[in-house]
């Protein structure tokens, strides 16, 4: 039974700080009978001083070839496995400068790119998760932005961080949205404010509206108690009516699935009921091939969330040609034609729902050890 999906991972092969071969990631992923995974490297950084110390070997340019080089090997392993697992090709971003949207959108165009993971690494141009000593650099700069209605660096740091969050979400609308707030790993007791709420809210609302799917990340379990995001964010998403989905964020074979089996618990804790994920069709043609968005739920009746009203209507689709931009937009009894799709002058919205029992997919969680 293939049941299992993840939307974020990297190697060795295409990133300093993994480890492994892709093809090996993508072998170890069938063998955990994984339906969907998406590869998702990272975008190249263009200034000599993002470049992590890792790198300190390689030019900007390195980068950009490097991921080409991934381009190509991911598009390989997805028309060789594609009887085997359904493999999604993306990036995944970076918001550091002024520049660094239009960068991905121009890769996205050039690569022709089935989706993207929106995740935020940096704020005030400096790395906020790779290690303390760079975070502490980072929460320093903040004390020359420190505003009066604020009342620690900490919160400064993270009014900067989800306000660049916020600014990419806008300007690309990921179809996952990555490690929501992977500022807390150095900071995972901070308690955040009234003031900080309001920024979370107003981007998980906008992600709603354009109708991105919120990534639980298990990689958050390496260094905090929970995954990302950590569990007053996680419940804020759910009481709105946010899409989740889930992501190993893994970085080597070895971390394939890596703490699924922590989700059961993390899962049933809060009453999840529904996780989506991105799928593809790889037996049509290239040029017909679009990504959608799948359900695996319990119960007997499906509620999916509001409809996507549709931003400038053609450029969501323009900013992803081989996309669906979709929802669902009525309660589905088991057993009703799932992949209708209803078009019209102001929505694209599909109710693409898989008959696939919640429950099923939490079993197979638990023995993802």
């Amino acid at each position: 039974l293939k049941m299992p999906f993840s939307h974020h991972s990297h190697s060795g092969q295409f990133c300093e700080h993994a480890k492994g071969k892709l093809e090996e990631i993508v072998i170890e992923a069938i063998k955990k009978k994984f339906l969907v995974y998406g590869l998702s490297e990272h975008c190249p950084r263009y200034r000599v001083q993002d470049l992590y110390p890792e790198e300190s070997h390689l030019q900007p340019s390195d980068l950009s070839k490097t991921f080409s080089e991934f381009v190509i090997e991911a598009r390989r392993l997805q028309d060789k496995y594609k009887s085997q697992i359904t493999l999604l090709v993306g990036l995944e971003s970076e918001n550091i400068t002024s520049s660094s949207t239009t960068e991905i959108k121009n890769l996205i165009s050039q690569y022709n790119l089935d989706y993207l993971v929106g995740s935020v690494h940096h704020a005030h141009e400096t790395p906020i998760d790779f290690d303390l000593e760079t975070f502490e650099i980072a929460l320093s700069k903040s004390a020359n932005l420190f505003e009066s209605n604020v009342n620690s660096l900490e919160e400064s740091l993270f009014a900067s961080y989800f306000d660049s969050q916020y600014q990419l979400l806008k300007d690309l609308k990921p179809m996952v949205v990555g490690h929501f707030d992977v500022i807390r790993i150095f900071r995972p007791n901070f308690e955040l404010t009234d003031f900080l709420f309001k920024k979370i809210e107003r981007n998980i609302e906008f992600v709603m509206e354009y109708g991105g799917l919120f990534e639980i990340n298990t990689a958050g379990f390496k260094k905090l108690q929970c995954a990302y995001p950590q569990r007053d964010i996680l419940k804020l998403i759910i009481e709105k009516g946010g899409k989740l989905t889930i992501s190993d964020d893994c970085h080597s074979p070895q971390s394939v699935g890596m703490n699924y089996h922590k989700l059961y618990d993390y899962l049933k804790e809060f009453n999840i009921n529904e996780l989506y994920y991105l799928d593809i069709d790889l037996e049509k043609p290239k040029q017909d091939r679009k990504v959608v968005v799948k359900c695996c739920y319990n119960g007997m009746v499906v509620r999916s969330s509001a409809m996507i009203k549709k931003h400038a209507q053609s450029a969501d689709i323009e900013d992803y040609p081989n996309t669906v931009q979709e929802s669902g937009i009525k309660e589905l009894e088991i057993g009703e034609p799932k992949n209708e799709i209803v078009e019209d002058n102001e929505l694209i919205v599909s109710c693409n729902i898989e008959k696939t029992e919640l429950d099923d997919l939490l079993q197979r969680l638990k023995e993802l050890q």
